[in-house]
């Protein structure tokens, strides 16, 4: 998977390296249950700071993405069961989404449609 950090951007890196790590399990460009390079690995390939990658996989683990093991490293987190009810967490951030989507002037079909093509681009693996 390739990660790209924008230095300059106002969203924090160990931020936008959760974020990019997600994706890539929703994508399945990362496998549930592959192994995720070490804390210092990652940091020193794109070239940031170890407490920044330790704070995206603290993050990471403790919403249940990844799971960390003293002698086996992280990696993505086995799949889950089906659950169609959202966490309240979910909705909140949608809801924030939804919201700023509004103030740029885009009306409910043209997020419905948005949410669609990025929908589409998914994997969801099975439990």
């Amino acid at each position: 998977m390739m990660i790209s950090l924008q230095l300059d951007s106002g969203v924090p890196l160990y931020e936008q390296l959760r974020n990019q790590i997600v994706v890539g399990i929703a994508t399945g460009e990362l496998a549930r249950e592959e192994k995720l390079p070490t804390v210092r690995q990652l940091a020193d390939e794109l070239g940031i700071n170890t407490m920044t990658v330790n704070k995206a996989y603290s993050l990471l683990k403790q919403q249940g993405y990844i799971v960390i093991d003293r002698r086996h490293g992280a990696k993505v987190s086995p799949p889950k069961p089906h659950n169609p009810e959202p966490s309240p967490q979910l909705e909140e951030e949608l809801q924030l989404i939804i919201a700023q989507a509004a103030i740029q002037g885009i009306d409910r079909s043209g997020f419905q449609e948005l949410c669609s093509r990025i929908f589409s681009k998914m994997t969801f693996p099975q439990s």
